[in-house]
């Protein structure tokens, strides 16, 4: 029994055991705790429990076997994967999480994924509750928001948002050359095709639309707002539709692909002989902002910013564009609804 002393006062009970214990992961404790095996003033009590001074925490012997199974026998999360997910959360309350996703990392599993995903780590972020449920997706190589819903109805009432196109999301984009003009709309309807590096989005002719039956209307306005010489632009985009892969074909449609696009973008011979070896090649594309309404009634709406990736803001900095000089979006409220 272990008494709780005036500087972890407030903290979670989770985050408190897993700093006195790093051979616990989430789903060891979680487990723990489900079961009655931690106990706070002998009581059972949720992951998300906070602490307060004086009170006792009852914990059994702890073994140092980190990868004792769980449910299916599926190995736990690891203790770097718990980590990992905790440092995503740009905000949380009872009804919503939202995260920064790095890139790199798949939303979800699938066929050549790796076994990391965004959705097989969302039980850490369960708090004692239900598992978080993802209500939209991003691509793997996309880093920025990813919005998450901790119940049933804020899964429906987010959902229903992004369909109805209440919500809006804005990226924000490094493209190789400068576009002429310097904002507009692309209207380029898209149809997966098969390709020599897997299922592709590509562009449908207007003239061969009665031909394809899967192709489906895409939109994407975009604003330029600052550029390097000739040489990149930074652009910020809104897609009006949300296709696959929708703003990564646009941007390579009107002939200015996103630096390290490694399936629409220009060639490695390309990206060399075009841009300075400084600029990363992973990919330039970052869900920057989103506003959505919060889906409780009586919540003010989500209204979020991401902080651009490491490689993304390195780019930045290289060029010397100036994230400050136009993070107030004003430009936005003249774009068309």
């Amino acid at each position: 029994m272990i008494a709780i002393e005036a500087g972890d006062d407030g903290r979670r009970l989770d985050r408190w055991l897993r700093e006195r214990y790093p051979q616990l992961n989430q789903g060891r404790i979680e487990k723990l705790l489900r079961k009655g095996d931690i106990r706070v003033d002998g009581g059972k009590v949720k992951s998300n429990f906070r602490l307060a001074e004086w009170m006792t925490v009852t914990i059994p012997p702890i073994s140092d076997d980190p990868t004792a199974p769980t449910r299916g026998g599926k190995p736990m999360i690891s203790e770097a994967d718990t980590r990992l997910i905790e440092s995503m959360v740009l905000y949380e309350d009872d009804h919503v999480i939202v995260l920064n996703k790095p890139a790199g990392i798949p939303v979800q599993g699938g066929t050549g994924q790796s076994h990391r995903h965004i959705d097989g780590l969302l039980p850490v972020l369960a708090g004692g509750g239900d598992r978080p449920k993802l209500v939209h997706r991003i691509d793997k190589d996309t880093s920025g928001l990813l919005v998450l819903a901790r119940t049933g109805l804020a899964a429906r009432n987010l959902t229903a948002a992004f369909r109805s196109k209440a919500a809006r999301k804005t990226y924000w984009a490094a493209v190789i050359g400068v576009p002429k003009p310097n904002e507009g709309t692309i209207k380029a309807a898209l149809a997966k095709m098969p390709g020599s590096m897997g299922e592709k989005m590509t562009v449908i002719d207007r003239a061969d639309l009665p031909n394809q039956p899967d192709a489906k209307r895409a939109v994407t306005d975009y604003a330029t707002m600052d550029t390097a010489a000739q040489l990149a632009a930074w652009l910020t985009l809104r897609p009006v539709t949300g296709r696959t892969h929708q703003l990564r074909v646009h941007c390579s449609t009107i002939g200015h692909p996103i630096v390290g696009d490694g399936k629409y973008g220009p060639t490695a011979e390309e990206a060399e002989r075009r841009l300075t070896g400084a600029v990363s090649r992973k990919m330039h594309l970052h869900a920057r902002h989103i506003v959505i309404p919060h889906p409780e009634k009586g919540h003010p709406p989500i209204d979020l910013r991401a902080p651009l990736p490491e490689h993304m803001a390195h780019t930045w900095d290289l060029f010397g564009w100036d994230v400050r000089r136009t993070d107030d979006d004003e430009f936005l409220s003249d774009w068309t609804e």
